[in-house]
Protein backbone atom coordinates (compact mmCIF):
# COMPACT_ATOMS: atom_id res chain seq x y z
CA UNK A 1 0.00 0.00 0.00
CA UNK A 2 1.17 3.59 0.03
CA UNK A 3 3.46 5.00 1.97
CA UNK A 4 2.56 7.29 4.95
CA UNK A 5 3.34 10.43 2.83
CA UNK A 6 1.28 9.89 0.33
CA UNK A 7 -1.48 8.17 2.41
CA UNK A 8 -1.51 12.33 4.19
CA UNK A 9 -1.65 13.41 0.86
CA UNK A 10 -4.89 11.62 0.06
CA UNK A 11 -6.34 12.22 2.74
CA UNK A 12 -6.35 15.56 2.29
CA UNK A 13 -6.57 16.37 -1.16
CA UNK A 14 -9.88 18.03 -2.81
CA UNK A 15 -11.83 14.99 -4.00
CA UNK A 16 -15.47 14.85 -5.83
CA UNK A 17 -16.88 11.43 -5.71
CA UNK A 18 -19.21 10.29 -8.92
CA UNK A 19 -20.51 6.87 -8.13
CA UNK A 20 -21.25 6.39 -4.28
CA UNK A 21 -25.28 5.43 -3.23
CA UNK A 22 -27.43 7.25 -0.63
CA UNK A 23 -28.38 4.38 1.34
CA UNK A 24 -25.39 2.81 0.56
CA UNK A 25 -23.38 5.58 2.66
CA UNK A 26 -25.10 4.85 5.99
CA UNK A 27 -21.95 4.66 8.68
CA UNK A 28 -22.20 2.27 10.92
CA UNK A 29 -23.26 5.53 13.25
CA UNK A 30 -26.22 6.56 11.08
CA UNK A 31 -27.32 3.34 10.92
CA UNK A 32 -27.43 2.55 14.47
CA UNK A 33 -29.18 5.95 14.74
CA UNK A 34 -32.12 4.98 12.12
CA UNK A 35 -32.43 1.31 14.01
CA UNK A 36 -32.75 2.53 17.19
CA UNK A 37 -35.39 4.46 15.22
CA UNK A 38 -37.20 2.02 13.71
CA UNK A 39 -36.03 -1.52 15.85
CA UNK A 40 -36.47 -5.20 13.93
CA UNK A 41 -34.00 -6.38 11.27
CA UNK A 42 -31.20 -4.12 11.32
CA UNK A 43 -28.89 -4.44 14.77
CA UNK A 44 -28.33 -1.12 16.03
CA UNK A 45 -25.04 -2.49 18.17
CA UNK A 46 -21.84 -1.34 16.18
CA UNK A 47 -20.07 -4.77 16.41
CA UNK A 48 -23.44 -6.32 15.03
CA UNK A 49 -23.72 -3.92 12.62
CA UNK A 50 -19.55 -4.97 11.13
CA UNK A 51 -20.52 -8.96 11.00
CA UNK A 52 -24.26 -7.96 9.75
CA UNK A 53 -22.40 -6.03 6.61
CA UNK A 54 -19.85 -9.17 5.97
CA UNK A 55 -20.80 -9.95 2.37
CA UNK A 56 -21.47 -14.09 1.36
CA UNK A 57 -22.09 -12.65 -3.01
CA UNK A 58 -23.76 -10.17 -4.26
CA UNK A 59 -27.49 -11.31 -3.95
CA UNK A 60 -26.67 -11.51 -0.48
CA UNK A 61 -25.20 -7.41 -0.41
CA UNK A 62 -28.45 -6.86 -2.02
CA UNK A 63 -30.07 -8.31 0.56
CA UNK A 64 -28.41 -6.58 3.57
CA UNK A 65 -28.71 -3.20 1.33
CA UNK A 66 -32.48 -3.70 1.37
CA UNK A 67 -32.48 -4.49 4.94
CA UNK A 68 -31.19 -0.87 5.60
CA UNK A 69 -33.46 0.63 3.22
CA UNK A 70 -36.45 -0.41 5.00
CA UNK A 71 -34.72 1.79 7.96
CA UNK A 72 -35.87 5.00 5.92
CA UNK A 73 -39.18 5.42 6.68
CA UNK A 74 -40.13 8.96 7.00
CA UNK A 75 -38.98 11.91 5.68
CA UNK A 76 -37.04 12.99 9.11
CA UNK A 77 -35.27 9.92 8.61
CA UNK A 78 -34.16 10.98 4.90
CA UNK A 79 -33.13 14.25 6.47
CA UNK A 80 -30.83 12.95 8.95
CA UNK A 81 -29.32 10.23 6.46
CA UNK A 82 -29.03 13.19 3.88
CA UNK A 83 -27.63 15.90 6.47
CA UNK A 84 -25.03 13.15 8.22
CA UNK A 85 -23.64 11.48 5.01
CA UNK A 86 -22.76 14.77 3.83
CA UNK A 87 -21.04 15.85 6.98
CA UNK A 88 -18.74 12.90 6.95
CA UNK A 89 -17.73 13.27 3.36
CA UNK A 90 -16.86 16.67 3.69
CA UNK A 91 -14.90 16.16 7.36
CA UNK A 92 -13.78 12.92 6.64
CA UNK A 93 -12.85 12.35 3.04
CA UNK A 94 -12.01 15.66 1.82
CA UNK A 95 -14.87 16.06 -0.60
CA UNK A 96 -15.86 19.23 -2.23
CA UNK A 97 -18.64 17.96 -4.90
CA UNK A 98 -20.20 14.53 -5.08
CA UNK A 99 -22.86 12.79 -7.46
CA UNK A 100 -25.23 11.11 -4.87
CA UNK A 101 -27.16 8.29 -5.97
CA UNK A 102 -30.74 8.55 -4.75
CA UNK A 103 -33.14 5.30 -5.21
CA UNK A 104 -36.52 7.29 -4.42
CA UNK A 105 -38.69 4.30 -5.30
CA UNK A 106 -37.92 2.18 -2.31
CA UNK A 107 -38.39 4.75 -0.13
CA UNK A 108 -42.17 5.96 -2.03
CA UNK A 109 -43.66 3.09 -3.23
CA UNK A 110 -47.53 2.49 -2.31
CA UNK A 111 -46.81 -1.23 -2.16
CA UNK A 112 -44.42 -0.97 0.80
CA UNK A 113 -47.06 -1.20 3.50
CA UNK A 114 -46.42 1.66 6.03
CA UNK A 115 -42.71 2.25 4.66
CA UNK A 116 -44.17 4.31 1.86
CA UNK A 117 -43.97 8.54 2.00
CA UNK A 118 -45.54 10.84 -0.78
CA UNK A 119 -42.45 11.75 -3.59
CA UNK A 120 -43.08 15.75 -3.02
CA UNK A 121 -42.25 14.81 1.20
CA UNK A 122 -38.86 12.62 -0.01
CA UNK A 123 -37.51 15.30 -2.19
CA UNK A 124 -38.19 18.57 0.06
CA UNK A 125 -36.30 16.08 2.67
CA UNK A 126 -33.14 15.82 -0.05
CA UNK A 127 -33.31 19.11 -0.88
CA UNK A 128 -33.25 20.63 2.81
CA UNK A 129 -30.40 18.75 3.65
CA UNK A 130 -28.89 19.28 0.45
CA UNK A 131 -29.00 22.91 0.85
CA UNK A 132 -27.71 22.41 4.66
CA UNK A 133 -24.89 20.64 3.41
CA UNK A 134 -22.96 22.97 1.57
CA UNK A 135 -24.11 25.83 3.98
CA UNK A 136 -22.74 23.93 7.04
CA UNK A 137 -20.34 21.83 5.31
CA UNK A 138 -19.06 23.78 1.97
CA UNK A 139 -19.98 20.29 -0.07
CA UNK A 140 -22.39 20.46 -3.08
CA UNK A 141 -24.09 17.76 -3.55
CA UNK A 142 -26.30 16.97 -6.65
CA UNK A 143 -28.76 13.84 -7.58
CA UNK A 144 -28.71 10.96 -9.63
CA UNK A 145 -31.99 8.93 -9.50
CA UNK A 146 -31.60 5.04 -10.34
CA UNK A 147 -34.40 2.86 -11.47
CA UNK A 148 -33.71 -0.46 -8.75
CA UNK A 149 -33.40 -3.11 -10.98
CA UNK A 150 -34.82 -6.15 -8.98
CA UNK A 151 -38.29 -4.56 -8.88
CA UNK A 152 -38.29 -3.85 -12.94
CA UNK A 153 -40.37 -2.00 -15.21
CA UNK A 154 -42.98 -1.12 -12.88
CA UNK A 155 -39.97 0.65 -10.51
CA UNK A 156 -38.30 2.17 -13.82
CA UNK A 157 -42.00 3.71 -14.88
CA UNK A 158 -42.28 5.84 -11.30
CA UNK A 159 -38.40 6.54 -11.10
CA UNK A 160 -38.79 8.10 -14.26
CA UNK A 161 -42.06 9.75 -13.38
CA UNK A 162 -40.13 11.48 -10.25
CA UNK A 163 -37.14 12.31 -12.39
CA UNK A 164 -39.44 14.59 -15.12
CA UNK A 165 -42.44 15.52 -12.78
CA UNK A 166 -40.72 15.97 -9.52
CA UNK A 167 -37.37 17.69 -10.32
CA UNK A 168 -35.05 19.72 -8.88
CA UNK A 169 -32.21 21.62 -10.77
CA UNK A 170 -30.13 19.37 -8.12
CA UNK A 171 -30.85 16.39 -10.33
CA UNK A 172 -28.66 15.53 -13.17
CA UNK A 173 -28.41 11.77 -13.84
CA UNK A 174 -30.84 9.41 -14.27
CA UNK A 175 -29.24 6.11 -13.45
CA UNK A 176 -29.78 1.99 -13.10
CA UNK A 177 -28.44 -0.27 -10.07
CA UNK A 178 -29.56 -3.66 -8.43
CA UNK A 179 -28.77 -7.11 -10.05
CA UNK A 180 -27.96 -7.21 -13.28
CA UNK A 181 -28.21 -10.86 -13.66
CA UNK A 182 -32.00 -11.67 -15.05
CA UNK A 183 -32.32 -7.84 -15.68
CA UNK A 184 -31.47 -7.35 -19.29
CA UNK A 185 -30.83 -3.70 -19.98
CA UNK A 186 -32.81 -2.89 -23.42
CA UNK A 187 -36.08 -3.03 -21.28
CA UNK A 188 -35.10 0.39 -20.24
CA UNK A 189 -34.29 2.02 -23.28
CA UNK A 190 -37.85 3.92 -23.61
CA UNK A 191 -37.04 5.07 -19.74
CA UNK A 192 -33.81 6.17 -20.72
CA UNK A 193 -35.04 7.97 -23.59
CA UNK A 194 -37.23 9.83 -22.11
CA UNK A 195 -34.79 11.48 -19.59
CA UNK A 196 -32.07 12.38 -21.76
CA UNK A 197 -34.83 14.13 -23.89
CA UNK A 198 -35.46 16.22 -20.88
CA UNK A 199 -31.73 17.20 -20.55
CA UNK A 200 -30.65 14.34 -17.22
CA UNK A 201 -27.47 12.44 -17.98
CA UNK A 202 -27.35 8.09 -18.32
CA UNK A 203 -25.50 6.56 -16.21
CA UNK A 204 -26.25 2.67 -15.74
CA UNK A 205 -24.71 0.56 -13.54
CA UNK A 206 -23.44 -2.77 -16.13
CA UNK A 207 -20.97 -5.32 -16.07
CA UNK A 208 -20.15 -5.39 -12.43
CA UNK A 209 -21.67 -9.23 -12.26
CA UNK A 210 -22.42 -9.94 -16.00
CA UNK A 211 -20.47 -9.99 -18.95
CA UNK A 212 -19.45 -6.71 -21.97
CA UNK A 213 -22.39 -7.65 -23.31
CA UNK A 214 -24.15 -5.31 -20.62
CA UNK A 215 -21.80 -2.77 -20.73
CA UNK A 216 -22.41 -2.97 -24.68
CA UNK A 217 -26.70 -2.62 -23.80
CA UNK A 218 -26.10 0.69 -21.80
CA UNK A 219 -23.69 2.21 -24.47
CA UNK A 220 -25.35 1.59 -27.61
CA UNK A 221 -29.13 1.16 -26.06
CA UNK A 222 -29.30 3.55 -23.30
CA UNK A 223 -26.74 6.40 -24.38
CA UNK A 224 -24.60 5.63 -21.02
CA UNK A 225 -22.03 8.87 -20.34
CA UNK A 226 -20.34 6.92 -17.74
CA UNK A 227 -20.39 3.12 -16.84
CA UNK A 228 -20.80 2.84 -13.05
CA UNK A 229 -18.28 -0.38 -12.65
CA UNK A 230 -18.03 -2.13 -16.04
CA UNK A 231 -15.71 -4.27 -14.70
CA UNK A 232 -16.08 -6.90 -17.40
CA UNK A 233 -15.29 -4.72 -20.19
CA UNK A 234 -11.94 -5.83 -19.66
CA UNK A 235 -12.82 -8.99 -21.38
CA UNK A 236 -13.61 -7.28 -24.63
CA UNK A 237 -10.92 -5.56 -25.99
CA UNK A 238 -13.24 -3.62 -28.84
CA UNK A 239 -15.20 -2.98 -26.22
CA UNK A 240 -11.99 -1.07 -24.17
CA UNK A 241 -11.15 0.27 -27.52
CA UNK A 242 -15.28 1.98 -27.82
CA UNK A 243 -15.07 3.27 -24.75
CA UNK A 244 -11.76 4.97 -25.01
CA UNK A 245 -12.47 6.44 -28.12
CA UNK A 246 -16.03 7.43 -27.36
CA UNK A 247 -14.53 9.15 -24.16
CA UNK A 248 -17.22 7.02 -22.31
CA UNK A 249 -15.28 7.07 -18.33
CA UNK A 250 -16.04 3.83 -16.04
CA UNK A 251 -16.90 4.50 -12.72
CA UNK A 252 -14.10 2.15 -10.79
CA UNK A 253 -15.01 1.01 -7.21
CA UNK A 254 -11.78 -1.42 -6.56
CA UNK A 255 -13.46 -2.40 -2.90
CA UNK A 256 -16.85 -3.02 -3.49
CA UNK A 257 -15.78 -5.36 -6.51
CA UNK A 258 -13.84 -7.59 -3.65
CA UNK A 259 -16.57 -7.57 -1.38
CA UNK A 260 -19.37 -8.47 -3.49
CA UNK A 261 -17.39 -11.21 -5.63
CA UNK A 262 -17.55 -9.70 -9.10
CA UNK A 263 -13.65 -9.94 -8.74
CA UNK A 264 -11.81 -12.83 -6.69
CA UNK A 265 -8.65 -10.41 -5.90
CA UNK A 266 -7.06 -6.78 -6.01
CA UNK A 267 -4.11 -8.03 -7.82
CA UNK A 268 -6.46 -9.20 -10.70
CA UNK A 269 -8.80 -5.95 -10.65
CA UNK A 270 -8.90 -4.86 -14.66
CA UNK A 271 -8.34 -0.82 -13.29
CA UNK A 272 -4.67 -1.65 -15.07
CA UNK A 273 -6.31 -2.78 -18.09
CA UNK A 274 -8.72 0.44 -18.25
CA UNK A 275 -5.73 2.68 -18.20
CA UNK A 276 -3.05 0.77 -20.48
CA UNK A 277 -6.64 0.46 -23.02
CA UNK A 278 -6.66 4.59 -22.63
CA UNK A 279 -10.28 4.33 -21.26
CA UNK A 280 -11.19 6.85 -18.63
CA UNK A 281 -11.31 6.28 -15.06
CA UNK A 282 -12.63 7.23 -11.77
CA UNK A 283 -12.09 5.67 -8.28
CA UNK A 284 -14.90 5.71 -6.13
CA UNK A 285 -16.56 4.13 -3.09
CA UNK A 286 -20.23 2.90 -4.33
CA UNK A 287 -21.47 1.78 -0.45
CA UNK A 288 -18.36 2.53 1.79
CA UNK A 289 -19.27 1.59 5.64
CA UNK A 290 -20.62 -1.33 3.87
CA UNK A 291 -17.48 -2.57 2.47
CA UNK A 292 -15.35 -1.20 5.18
CA UNK A 293 -13.62 1.47 3.03
CA UNK A 294 -13.93 4.94 2.28
CA UNK A 295 -13.04 7.12 -0.90
CA UNK A 296 -9.68 7.99 0.67
CA UNK A 297 -9.09 4.12 1.17
CA UNK A 298 -9.86 3.45 -2.55
CA UNK A 299 -7.65 6.14 -3.73
CA UNK A 300 -4.91 4.66 -1.83
CA UNK A 301 -5.11 1.42 -3.45
CA UNK A 302 -5.70 2.64 -7.31
CA UNK A 303 -2.32 4.84 -6.36
CA UNK A 304 -0.81 0.84 -5.39
CA UNK A 305 -2.40 -0.84 -8.10
CA UNK A 306 -1.10 2.03 -10.82
CA UNK A 307 1.66 3.17 -9.39
CA UNK A 308 0.63 6.71 -8.93
CA UNK A 309 2.72 9.31 -6.86
CA UNK A 310 0.87 12.63 -5.65
CA UNK A 311 0.87 14.35 -9.34
CA UNK A 312 -0.65 10.86 -10.35
CA UNK A 313 -3.15 11.21 -7.61
CA UNK A 314 -3.81 14.66 -7.84
CA UNK A 315 -4.83 14.15 -11.77
CA UNK A 316 -7.15 11.27 -10.53
CA UNK A 317 -8.96 13.40 -8.95
CA UNK A 318 -9.26 16.49 -11.35
CA UNK A 319 -10.38 13.59 -13.86
CA UNK A 320 -13.50 12.94 -12.03
CA UNK A 321 -14.19 16.86 -11.84
CA UNK A 322 -13.88 17.14 -15.42
CA UNK A 323 -16.28 13.86 -16.06
CA UNK A 324 -18.92 15.25 -13.10
CA UNK A 325 -21.96 17.08 -13.88
CA UNK A 326 -21.18 19.56 -12.16
CA UNK A 327 -21.95 23.54 -13.25
CA UNK A 328 -18.55 25.29 -14.92
CA UNK A 329 -18.28 26.88 -12.04
CA UNK A 330 -18.16 24.80 -9.50
CA UNK A 331 -15.50 22.67 -11.26
CA UNK A 332 -13.38 25.45 -11.93
CA UNK A 333 -13.44 25.99 -8.57
CA UNK A 334 -12.33 22.64 -6.96
CA UNK A 335 -9.65 22.02 -9.92
CA UNK A 336 -8.30 25.34 -8.44
CA UNK A 337 -8.49 23.91 -5.12
CA UNK A 338 -6.48 20.67 -5.90
CA UNK A 339 -4.22 22.45 -8.15
CA UNK A 340 -3.35 24.36 -5.33
CA UNK A 341 -3.42 21.93 -2.75
CA UNK A 342 -0.86 19.94 -5.12
CA UNK A 343 1.26 23.03 -5.54
CA UNK A 344 1.70 23.14 -1.82
CA UNK A 345 2.08 19.51 -1.24
CA UNK A 346 5.22 20.07 -4.12
CA UNK A 347 7.04 23.20 -2.17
Amino acid sequence: MPNESLSTFIAHLPKAELHVHHVGSASPRIVSELAERHPGTVPSDPDELRRFFEFRDFAHFVEVYLAVVGLIRTPEDIRYLTHEIGREMATEQGLRYAELTCTPYTSVRPDAADLGMPIEAYTEAIEDARVAVERDFGLVLRWIYDIPGESGLPAADATLDYALHHRTDALVGFGLGGPEIGVPRPQFQPHFDAARAAGLHSVPHAGETTGPQTVWDAVRLLGAERIGHGTSSAQDPELLAHLAAAGVPLEVCPSSNIATRAVATLDEHPIIAFREAGVTITVNSDDPPMFGTTLNREYEIAADLLGLDEAGVAELARTAVRVSFAEEDVKARVLGEIDAYAAAAVD
